[in-house]
C-alpha cells in the first residue's frame, strides 16, 4: 500500500512539474478572428440555418435623410415555395463599425415565392453604416 501511494505521489509531483513549465508569456493571440465576422463586413445577414435555406435579399438601398440620419430599404425575397414568417432588425453602426443604434425586431410574412420592402431609419447622426438581421421568427 506504501509503494502504490509513493508511486502515484511520485506521478502527481512529476505531472505537476512538467505542466507548469512553459515557454509562452503572456495570453494568446486570437485566431481565426475575423473568419466568420460576417456582420461586421456585410450589409445583409442570415441569421440561422432555416433564413440561409429560405430567404435572400434583391437590393439594399441606403441614403441620407436630411436631418443627418442614415434610412435603409432591403428588397427581402422568399426563396421557398411556401408561406415563411421571419423576423428582420437593423444594427446601426459608426465609422469604426461599433453599434450606436439598435432597430427593433419586425416580423415579416412572406407568401409564396414573393418580395417584401422593409424599411429601417437610425435615431441619431452618428450612424454611417448597417448591417440588416435577419432570422426565423420565434
Amino acid at each position: 500500500m506504501k509503494t502504490c501511494f509513493a508511486l502515484f505521489s511520485a506521478a502527481v509531483i512529476a505531472f505537476m512539474a512538467t505542466g507548469c513549465t512553459t515557454t509562452e508569456t503572456g495570453a494568446y493571440a486570437p485566431q481565426n478572428s475575423d473568419q466568420f465576422n460576417y456582420e461586421a463586413t456585410a450589409p445583409f445577414v442570415l441569421m440561422d440555418k432555416g433564413a440561409q435555406n429560405s430567404v435572400t435579399v434583391a437590393d439594399i438601398h441606403s441614403e441620407t435623410l436630411p436631418d443627418g440620419r442614415l434610412q435603409v430599404a432591403a428588397n427581402v425575397r422568399n426563396r421557398e415555395n411556401r408561406r415563411i414568417q421571419v423576423q428582420a432588425n437593423c444594427e446601426f453602426k459608426n465609422t469604426d463599425g461599433f453599434a450606436v443604434d439598435s432597430s427593433p425586431w419586425q416580423t415579416l410574412i412572406l407568401t409564396e415565392n414573393s418580395m417584401e420592402t422593409i424599411q429601417f431609419a437610425s435615431m441619431n447622426k452618428d450612424a454611417k453604416r448597417y448591417t440588416i438581421r435577419v432570422r426565423e421568427a420565434r
